[in-house]
């Protein structure tokens, strides 16, 4: 497996700032493209009782950063991200759900974590990682970094890796089972393959034609090219299917799901969330929809996969902090190959 030519292997920390400089940031202040996003010096976060402060080394642009910034989401969301997030303007300016750093100071409550620790991070619909220095409560979803990942590869572990093993252990998959992954080459599907193949199934890819490679050399033993084949009428059966694109309904599926078989929507509309337990009983097969959870002892799990080899995050590209804006507009195209990095360290963009 060898997704990750190219990259930065830094493991030295950028040099931390003096304690009163406020830390740099990149916020929005109002819904769009990326071109709303801006460079802005901020006061840097000040931890309370159980609280870490980390300095972020690398972070990502994920398809959750586009969804906040943009409002582009799955049909029946739109008011209701609007409530969470801001009906007029984001209550958050700083997005990022994920990061890699090193511990620079704690609340006096803290005892899992000390100044100096590396770390990966999962600050979820908290955001807040797109910046210089992020604060998080010591319970959250805060993990120590594998020794053999560089931070710009730790940082990817989180937002795709979580996902994955949040519906993967809702699907109870069992070894020798058959897993179609529609969206196979994203920052889920990606590491849908590899903890599926890690835990005996049997897995089928469905991604384009520029993405086959990688998703083979993933551990899928058969590839389909949604640009000129539809998975639902080849007439095979799947044990489970898992959604990451959000155009595989139960209508879609039936066909290829096998008795009993989940279908795993990791992108669904309302209505089809709200449908899914209804639909569940009376196709005889069980919709698993939702939003996924992320926790401390999965990225602690995800890490440790990542150290023994089971595991590593794909890297699409590695952008340097200042470049962030290039970063969104290519997630925004919608050709990503699992993760887009952010470096901030004074790394030019690189390719995997």
């Amino acid at each position: 497996m060898t997704p990750h030519r190219n990259l930065p292997m830094s493991d030295t920390p950028p040099k931390p700032a003096a304690a009163s400089s406020p830390m740099r940031a990149v916020i929005y202040e109002r819904y769009g493209a990326p071109d709303v996003l801006q460079f802005r010096d901020v006061p840097r976060p000040v931890p309370g009782e159980h609280d870490v402060l980390i300095q972020t080394h690398a972070t990502t642009v994920s398809s959750g950063d586009w969804r906040m910034r943009s409002l582009e989401v799955p049909a029946g969301f739109g008011l209701i991200l609007r409530l969470m997030a801001g009906v007029r303007r984001p209550r958050q300016p700083i997005l990022g759900t994920e990061l890699a750093g090193t511990v620079a100071a704690v609340g006096p409550g803290v005892r899992r974590f000390r100044v100096g620790d590396a770390v990966v991070a999962f600050s979820d619909m908290a955001m807040g990682c797109h910046a210089e220095y992020c604060c998080l409560p010591e319970d959250g979803a805060i993990a120590a970094k594998p020794p053999n990942l560089s931070f710009e590869q730790a940082a990817a572990l989180s937002f795709g890796g979580t996902t994955a093993l949040h519906f993967l252990r809702r699907a109870a998959l069992q070894r020798g089972e058959r897993l179609l992954v529609n969206g196979a080459s994203g920052a889920v599907g990606t590491a849908v393959i590899q903890l599926a193949v890690h835990g005996g199934a049997e897995v089928t890819a469905v991604c384009g034609p520029t993405n086959q490679e990688l998703v083979r050399s993933l551990g899928a033993v058969r590839v389909i090219d949604h640009t000129t084949t539809d998975f639902s009428r080849l007439g095979e059966s799947f044990d489970v299917i898992l959604d990451a694109v959000g155009n595989a309904p139960l209508s879609r599926c039936r066909p290829c799901l096998a008795p009993g078989g989940r279908l795993l929507l990791v992108v669904s509309s309302l209505p089809a969330l709200l449908l899914a337990p209804v639909q569940s009983r009376l196709s005889g097969r069980r919709l698993v929809a939702g939003p996924a959870s992320g926790s401390a002892e999965d990225l602690a799990a995800l890490a440790s996969l990542a150290e023994n080899g089971v595991f590593q995050p794909v890297i699409d590209r590695v952008y340097p902090f200042e470049q962030i804006v290039a970063a969104h507009r290519h997630v925004d195209a919608g050709h990503k190959r699992g993760n887009v990095v952010i470096s901030m360290g004074a790394t030019p963009p690189q390719p995997a």
